[in-house]
């Protein structure tokens, strides 16, 4: 069943859980995150980088459309972190139901600008639009593009821009990074401005960088109110970790022996985001 994000966590936003949103740069990641949420009866957001479909192709897209539109599961297939429009209007041609303008970087008016083009040309066809205010940071050099400060996301700021934009759903910037945080480094993120927020802004809330953070923070950050949490490198990290520890083996070459442990290692730590976001068997709200 695909759906576009805005109605996706409208039903997480009213029922207070996420809906993990997961990075993928392959089949095999795709596979191993739908048999995840199938069986944890859960609604799920394929999540793809614009570096993720140069890497892949956009043929790739098709394949996801066709397994979305079989799967009674509720599924979104997002554009992540993007702040190119003509790529966002191709990926939308493309058959994308959601996308991201990421303006983060920008000044708040021109941030503001650039989202409000993006919601004038998504939503008369049936995209929503995820818009972002704030900075995340970045860890290690594999992560997606992120700030080497984070710049919080003031609460007032942020009702301004949903109301000036009409986006569906907004990034903010309490404190995490993208990527895996190094040995020393401790995520804290700031759960009072997370709430300060949520009381200012009506549309549903999201956390970029929410792998490798203690799962105590993120539990609380989806009880407070946090609807969508993207997860690209825990699940990235499962998966070629367990293919390092195959490929000792070198008589290996067919990646249907390769590849199924693989997936099941990251099928593993997706189950467990589902649970902890809460969202396991929420499929049947829809």
């Amino acid at each position: 069943m695909l759906m576009n994000m805005k109605e996706l966590l409208a039903v997480a936003n009213q029922h207070n859980f996420a809906i993990p949103a997961f990075n993928i740069s392959n089949y095999a990641m795709f596979n191993g995150v739908m048999a995840a949420s199938e069986e944890k009866n859960a609604p799920v957001i394929i999540e793809i980088h614009p570096d993720e479909l140069n890497h892949t192709g956009p043929e790739f897209l098709k394949s996801i459309i066709e397994k979305a539109q079989k799967t009674r599961l509720p599924v979104c297939i997002h554009l992540d972190h993007c702040g190119d429009f003509g790529l966002i209007i191709g990926a939308i041609q493309a058959g994308f139901t959601s996308v991201m303008f990421d303006g983060s970087a920008l000044p708040f008016e021109e941030n503001i600008a650039g989202c409000k083009k993006i919601v004038e040309a998504a939503h008369p066809v049936n995209v929503s639009v995820e818009g972002e205010l704030g900075t995340i940071g970045s860890t290690d050099k594999e992560a997606e593009a992120g700030a080497n400060q984070i710049i919080y996301t003031d609460p007032d700021d942020a009702a301004r821009f949903v109301a000036a934009t009409g986006v569906d759903t907004l990034a903010i910037a309490i404190g995490t990074s993208h990527g895996l945080y190094p040995k020393g480094m401790k995520p804290e993120l700031k759960l009072d401005l997370l709430k300060e927020i949520k009381s200012k802004v009506s549309v549903p809330l999201v956390l970029h960088g929410g792998s490798n953070n203690p799962d105590e923070e993120i539990g609380k950050a989806v009880a407070l109110g946090v609807n969508k949490i993207n997860i690209s490198s825990d699940i990235k990290s499962a998966y070629y970790e367990k293919m390092r520890e195959v490929l000792q083996d070198d008589s290996l070459r067919e990646p249907f022996h390769i590849e199924p442990p693989c997936i099941a290692a990251m099928k593993e730590v997706a189950c467990h985001k589902i649970e902890l976001f809460q969202a396991a068997g929420k499929a049947a709200l829809y």
